[in-house]
């Protein structure tokens, strides 16, 4: 893969799981990185992890614009460049049918998880992306590919953060490429609800043999955002172990 020294990303809910991998496999090929999520204290664990040399936090929620107003400003001022954003962070409060949920738990959901990629992405773009060029990937889901029993709103926002990837992809080109990865069940707190004390039975819809984990998803990410990728744009590359081969979500 491409070196990616001298660049810098801004990796969103990069304190733990899959966000963290992908800022780990970023430093790991000379990259530097802002990472954020909302408490500071994992945030700060994180920092130490990838090296202070390397890794910069801002903490804050996502989807709140002085958030993500403030992240921008300082990494500016920390690094002078922002060439990778990733949009990972998510979030799913609920489990059951979409008939039953409550308007503002749609709109929560909806708010961080397709909003907030277009806010950070808007901001980039403006800050730096505009002038110098840069490449964009979201971390979507294989529950945005079909209707997925219990997690209809977030397979929807998925879907929408998808068809985002491929807007953003056609209007920001040719200097700004912007892709996604639909990561299916991958073994981090966020998705623990989906395997947890039955890790084995989950696994064994998966053709490869088991779950995911998030060293699983930051390689493709690291690959989408360096020059060996620089032909690829508006695409939403699946992980699954298989899954989908079998209609599995």
């Amino acid at each position: 893969m491409t070196d990616g020294q001298g660049k810098v990303a801004v990796v969103t809910g990069a304190s733990r799981g899959i966000g963290l991998a992908i800022a780990q496999a970023l430093v790991a090929r000379g990259d530097r990185v802002t990472i954020t999520g909302r408490n500071a204290e994992p945030l700060a664990e994180a920092v130490a992890e990838l090296g202070e040399d390397r890794a910069y936090a801002v903490a804050g929620k996502a989807h709140d614009p002085d958030h993500v107003a403030e992240t921008i400003k300082a990494t500016m001022r920390r690094y002078g460049r922002i060439d990778f954003l990733v949009n990972n962070v998510g979030t799913n409060p609920v489990f059951g049918p979409v008939i039953d949920l409550p308007a503002d738990t749609v709109r929560k959901i909806l708010d961080i998880n397709v909003v907030s990629a277009f806010v950070w992405t808007q901001a980039v773009h403006g800050a730096w992306m505009s002038e110098h060029g840069g490449a964009v990937v979201n971390i979507s889901s294989v529950a945005s590919l079909r209707p997925a029993p219990g997690l209809g709103i977030y397979g929807m926002s998925k879907a929408a953060l998808s068809y985002l990837t491929q807007q953003l992809a056609l209007e920001l080109a040719p200097s700004v490429r912007v892709n996604a990865v639909a990561p299916a069940v991958v073994k981090t707190k966020f998705a623990a609800a989906l395997y947890e004390g039955r890790e084995e039975q989950v696994a064994q819809a998966y053709p490869l043999g088991r779950l995911g984990v998030p060293a699983d998803v930051a390689p493709t990410v690291a690959f989408l955002l360096s020059d060996d990728a620089s032909w690829i744009t508006g695409q939403t590359v699946v992980l699954d172990g298989g899954s989908t081969l079998i209609g599995t979500v």
